[in-house]
């Protein structure tokens, strides 16, 4: 009885909104607008949340930074007093590999910009890294041509480079392979080994496609490795199991150790990790989120109001027929019933044409943004539940002012 009462409902409804297109359509408006500011709001914060957590977890979760500024300062901490801080040495690097167990793998790295040639072809402002032979077991990175570094060649600091896929492009072309070629840094000549494959930009610009790897011991010959210029800094790899707070109290002791420093003075180093960067990115996030929901309940809140507004003009049209229903022996709940039906229909489908929307335009805002722009299951099931929840909360009072009308007065209204 139940279900059949519920079909009848549901038809008498659909009936309903189909007969009155135009406030159909003006009441699906409303809803739809509201859904598809709020959903894109948060397709836009999601996506952009997943493209930089992304990028910043490509660094590596369980990689430790050695560097002389720390990544977040706190506020008690005034930033002169990192100035007379020393950069890390290769040397530290060296040692740290044979004083910490918990290490997997210990990485030097520099960098600096220079005018890269190859024949009648060349590229300023190239990215030119010198790392340290292990530094291929704490970036992800794949060489689409060629290899890495040998052993011999990062020890003797033999003139080799890995080029980056955009690199090896704008020297070489699409078509020419240029493992075996040599190239000019600074006017010294240096073999290429190999190419990395294209991983694009991210988000926080770290790729490799822009990048020209070298052995940090041919570096050492050509630059001053402790110039602040070259941006110094140590990476560490923690071993299967080893969590980041282990690998830190290691790492915190082995650096004083190596530095001399006394049980009273403070670190004149920065252990920097993945972590401090996400906490940020939590707070940042959720203050756009409230900002989100602020922006896109306005929205809701009109076409709530909306299709409110609908709902009671349809009540007063069929009045009457409603004391006809009254008097057929409908109950008050079948009254109600119908009408916050209707309600929810209109906000269900209004709602449903925002989220098709927004599922239509986010691979145009792909191309915009330049990044992944994606509708989550999330956003689609918050989106339902939003539409239905309006539904329900603007339909229920025009329904059951409906439910409630006496037979008799409703007929006469006619």
């Amino acid at each position: 009885m139940f279900f059949t009462l519920l079909k009848e409902n549901m038809i008498f409804a659909l009936a309903a909104l189909w007969a009155n297109k135009l406030r159909t359509f003006l009441s699906l408006l409303g809803i739809t607008i509201g859904i598809l500011s709020i959903i894109s709001v948060f397709t836009i914060v999601d996506s952009l949340e997943s493209n930089l957590r992304g990028s910043i977890e490509s660094l590596g979760k369980n990689v430790i930074f050695i560097q002389k500024w720390p990544w977040v300062f706190k506020e008690d901490t005034p930033w002169w007093k990192f100035m007379s801080r020393p950069v890390p040495a290769i040397n530290e690097a060296t040692l740290l590999k044979r004083r910490i167990s918990s290490a997997e793998a210990v990485a030097f790295h520099v960098g600096f910009r220079k005018t890269v040639k190859s024949g009648n072809s060349s590229i300023e402002n190239v990215s030119i890294s010198g790392v340290s032979h292990e530094f291929n077991k704490i970036q992800n990175f794949t060489i689409s041509n060629g290899r890495y570094f040998t052993d011999i060649e990062s020890g003797t600091g033999i003139s080799v480079c890995v080029l980056g896929y955009n690199v090896a492009q704008g020297l070489y072309g699409a078509f020419l392979n240029p493992v075996g070629s040599e190239i000019k840094i600074s006017g010294r000549k240096v073999k290429v080994i190999g190419v990395f494959d294209k991983e694009g930009e991210s988000i926080i610009g770290n790729t490799m496609d822009n990048q020209v790897l070298m052995p940090i011991n041919y570096i050492a010959r050509i630059a001053d490795l402790k110039s602040e210029n070259l941006d110094p800094f140590i990476s560490v790899k923690g071993k299967p199991g080893i969590s980041n707070e282990q690998l830190k109290d290691d790492l915190m002791g082995a650096m004083r150790g190596l530095r001399r420093l006394k049980p009273s003075a403070d670190e004149n180093f920065s252990l920097n990790e993945i972590q401090l960067l996400s906490a940020d990115f939590d707070e940042m996030f959720g203050i756009i989120g409230t900002a989100g929901w602020i922006i896109g309940g306005f929205s809701i809140l009109v076409g709530g109001f909306g299709i409110a507004n609908i709902m009671f003009v349809s009540v007063k049209e069929r009045t009457s027929m409603i004391g006809v229903q009254k008097s057929l022996g409908a109950k008050n709940y079948s009254i109600l019933m119908q009408f916050l039906f209707e309600s929810i229909f209109l906000s269900m489908i209004g709602g449903g044409l925002g989220l098709l929307i927004v599922a239509g335009i986010a691979p145009l805002a792909s191309s915009w943004f330049g990044m992944d722009v994606f509708l989550s299951s999330a956003n689609i099931i918050l989106g339902i539940t939003i539409s239905f929840l309006i539904g329900i909360i603007s339909g229920f009072i025009p329904a059951y002012s409906a439910s409630q009308l006496d037979p008799v007065e409703a007929i006469r209204s006619n």
